[in-house]
This record gives structure tokens, sequence and C-alpha cells, in this order.
């Protein structure tokens, strides 16, 4: 059987998302896991990988279809953005925004054509996209969009390897204020990302998962003393899941949760719930895993650090994890999909 073949998206031109998918197209790990294809501005990964000491050599191809794997040679699809675009390492741009989604978009595409089996994604700069004019709040909602898929059906999973045990925490809100988080928990949406978390857990390998989910307020309400979320919301909404065979229990005080052993995924109610465990437990090591659309898409969790762009500092260990963990799922998918 083939290696699995990974697009990976160079992101922001101007951040270090160039410089890391480069690193990791060239890493020994990666490409004993996988063909990596990176998917971008060639000028762009030029210039980082000349700033980074960096001598590789590209193959620049305009279809997937003319990839050769039969040498070491790196190869690039061109995404088609960035023709006369200058690059200042560092500055938030309109043309940096757009690249680094048309860098995602093309990628996606080629995920749904069959031409990949999978989509990493280096950091964009939310900034230089605003200033596109384009509406963006994360890489779940705009994969949704690009896959056809239902805004509110496609949900970011954080994943990270701590110490050996694979770590995932799924968010059932994002990149909103947390007064519109609140308002946006009702018991459907909570039942919602607990079939999303189970049916992603199966096409990452896992036959029967186990699902504990968080609370929304302090000690999951302490029965109702300090609110009535998790009684009147959330536990309803896990038991109704449960009652299909998902084994899912809850909800536990998200201070404490992740304490607990034996589970596959952690669902947590709010943004900062998830991201402050994740990365204090791993923060160089973290991805992000948008789930419930048809295509395997990750983008790794921290951001696009212009202030070391261009120096050939950045570290690219959580690209190569985002990678290597996407090669051993697009292979387990493959085995669910012919099974």
């Amino acid at each position: 059987m083939a290696l699995p073949t990974i697009a990976i998206c160079t992101g922001d031109p101007a951040g270090i998302g160039p410089e890391i998918a480069l690193k990791a197209a060239l890493d020994a790990r990666v490409r004993t896991s996988c063909r990596p294809l990176l998917v971008g501005d060639p000028a762009a990964v030029e210039l980082h990988a000349k700033a980074a000491g960096l001598a590789p050599r590209l193959r620049v191809i305009s279809d997937p279809g003319q990839a050769d794997w039969k040498d070491s040679a790196i190869n690039l699809l061109d995404a088609g953005a960035g023709a006369t675009m200058p690059i200042k390492f560092g500055t938030v741009d309109a043309a940096y925004g757009r690249a680094s989604l048309a860098s995602a978009r093309r990628a996606i595409h080629a995920a749904l054509a069959g031409d990949v089996d999978a989509v990493v994604a280096a950091p964009q700069t939310e900034r230089s996209i605003q200033a596109a004019g384009i509406a963006f709040d994360g890489y779940p909602s705009f994969v949704a969009r690009e896959t056809g898929t239902p805004v509110n059906d496609v949900y970011l999973m954080i994943c990270f390897d701590d110490n050996g045990d694979e770590k995932r925490i799924a968010h059932a809100t994002l990149h909103v204020s947390v007064r519109e988080a609140v308002a946006l928990i009702t018991p459907e949406r909570v039942e919602r990302v607990i079939r999303v978390t189970d049916a992603a857990l199966k096409r990452l390998g896992i036959a029967k998962p186990r699902i504990f989910v968080g609370g929304l307020n302090p000690h999951a309400g302490e029965d109702g003393m300090f609110g009535r979320e998790e009684i009147e919301i959330i536990a309803p909404a896990i038991a109704h899941a449960a009652k299909d065979g998902i084994d899912v229990s809850g909800p536990f005080g998200a201070d404490t949760m992740f304490r607990k052993k034996g589970c596959d995924a952690f669902i947590v109610m709010l943004h900062d719930q998830g991201h402050i465990a994740a990365k204090l437990q791993a923060f160089n090591r973290t991805a992000g895993l948008s789930i419930g659309s048809p295509i395997l898409f990750s983008s790794v969790a921290h951001g696009s650090a212009h202030d070391i762009a261009g120096k050939g500092k950045a570290d690219p260990g959580a690209m190569i994890e985002a990678i290597t963990r996407l090669a051993k799922a697009s292979i387990a998918d493959r085995g669910r999909v012919s099974g």
C-alpha cells in the first residue's frame, strides 16, 4: 500500500508558516510516514528556505497528478495566489491573508477530489485575513464552507501527545465571546458535538471510543448551586447520545476532568477550557483537527510568530506531529472505508 499523500498548506507567507511547512516536509519522520505535498506560493517557500539556510530541491507543479515521488525533491503545488506578491517578514497585509486561505482552499479541494488523503495547515494571521475583507473565525468554519458542510457541524478537536498518552479535546464553541458562547450552548449543540466527536474517533481508528464531557460552570454547577446549564442542557444531551450506544459520560468539572484516565476524547464547552489545558501541557506540540467534514484537516495550534519570521528559528515540532498523526489517521480511514 502506498504511503498516504498529505497536503501541507504554507499559511501566512509573512509568518513562520512556509518555514515550518518546508522543515516538516524535509523531516525524516514525515517522509517515512507519508508523501508530503507542499501547497502555496513557490516564491514564498524559496524566500523562507534561503532565510533559514535551507537548499531544498523544489519541484513546482500545477496539478497534484504531476507530483513525482521517485526522488528526494519536494513537490510544491502552486496555489496560484502570489505571482506578484512581494513579501516582507513579520507584517500584516491583505495579500498575505488572501494567500494563506488560497493555499488552504487549494489543498481542501484536492482532498475532496481524492488527490490527497489529508490536509495540514500552517498558521494564518487573522489580522491579514481581516484586512482582505474575508470573514474568518478559524479553520473549522472555513473547512465547513469549502466542503459544503453546515458550519455548525464542524468542530475543533485539539490533539497532542502527553508523554506518550494521546490527548484529544473537542470544543462545543470556539472563536466567539463568552457571552455568545453561553448562548450557543443548547442541548442540540452539545449532542451534536458528542456525535461528531464519536464519529471522528472511529475515523481515526478507535473502534469503541470513550468520551468525557465537561461542564460550563464551576464544579459543573455543583448540583445547581452555581448554574443549571449542566442539569438542563448538558446532562440531557449526554443521556440522549448514550441511548444510541455512544460511550459518553459527564458532565464533569472542567478544572478536574483532564486528570481522569481511560477516555479517548474530552469535550469542553468554551475555547479557553480546552486551549489552556492543552497549551500548558504541550505548547509546541499541539495541533487542531477540524472534525465533522468529509476530509481529514488539521492545523497547528500556535500562531504565525511574526517576531521570528525569516530568522530560521521556527520550531516545526507541532507541524511534524500533526502530519504524522494525520498520516496514521489516513491509513486507518482507508481501512474503515475499504472494510
